[in-house]
C-alpha cells in the first residue's frame, strides 16, 4: 500500500468509534419518532436523515482528535477529556445535522420543508440541545475510543500516538487526585 494511502486508512480507522456513536444517535431518532406516534415510514427517513450527518460529523470528531506533527511537537486539534473544543465543535455540528434531517425528512415527506421558530430559531434551540448531545457524546467516545486505539496500535502509528495522549491524561488525573486524596488525609488528622 502506498504511504498516502496508509495515511488516509490510519485516520480513517481514528474515525470509526465517533461514526458509529453518531449513527446509532441519529438512528435512534426514528426509534423516538415512532415512540412519538409517527408512521414507520416517517421513522425511517427520520433515522436516516439524522445518522448521516451526526455519523460523518462524529467520525470527523475522531480524525480531528487525532494526533498531528506541529511544529516538532504531537498535537491535535482536540485533546482527550477536554470538554470546550469538543461543546463548540457540536455547538455547530448538532444544529447542522439536526437542520439537514428536518430539510431532508420534510422534502421526502411532505415536499416542504418547514421550521418551526423559523431558521433563526429553531437553529439556536438545536444549539442550545447540542451542548447536552456533546456531552453524551463525548463520554461515550472517551470510553470507546481507548478501547478502540488499543486494537490499532500494531499497524496504526496515529492510534498509537494517540493512545500514548489517552495514557498521559489518564496518568496526569491519577495523580491528581492522589495529591487532592494525601491534602485530605493530612487535613483530617
Amino acid at each position: 500500500m502506498a504511504p498516502g494511502r496508509s495515511f488516509g486508512r490510519h485516520y480513517a480507522e481514528l474515525a470509526i468509534p465517533g461514526l458509529s456513536i453518531g449513527v446509532v444517535a441519529g438512528a435512534m431518532a426514528g426509534g423516538l419518532t415512532l415512540l412519538a406516534g409517527q408512521s414507520t415510514g416517517w421513522a425511517a427517513v427520520s433515522a436516516l436523515a439524522l445518522a448521516l450527518p451526526l455519523g460523518l460529523f462524529g467520525g470527523a470528531y475522531g480524525t480531528l482528535l487525532g494526533p498531528r506533527l506541529l511544529g516538532g511537537r504531537v498535537s491535535g486539534l482536540f485533546r482527550p477529556g477536554v470538554f470546550a473544543p469538543a461543546g463548540v465543535f457540536w455547538l455547530i455540528a448538532f444544529p447542522l445535522s439536526r437542520l439537514f434531517q428536518e430539510t431532508a425528512a420534510g422534502l421526502v415527506l411532505h415536499g416542504e420543508v418547514f421550521l418551526s421558530g423559523g431558521l433563526g430559531g429553531f437553529l439556536a434551540y438545536q444549539a442550545m440541545v447540542s451542548l447536552g448531545f456533546a456531552i453524551g457524546f463525548l463520554w461515550l467516545h472517551e470510553r470507546f475510543m481507548p478501547q478502540w486505539l488499543m486494537r490499532l496500535t500494531d499497524h496504526n502509528p496515529e492510534a498509537a500516538l494517540l493512545l500514548r495522549r489517552y495514557v498521559e491524561h489518564a496518568e496526569t488525573l491519577s495523580r491528581a487526585r492522589d495529591r487532592r486524596r494525601a491534602k485530605t488525609k493530612k487535613g483530617a488528622r
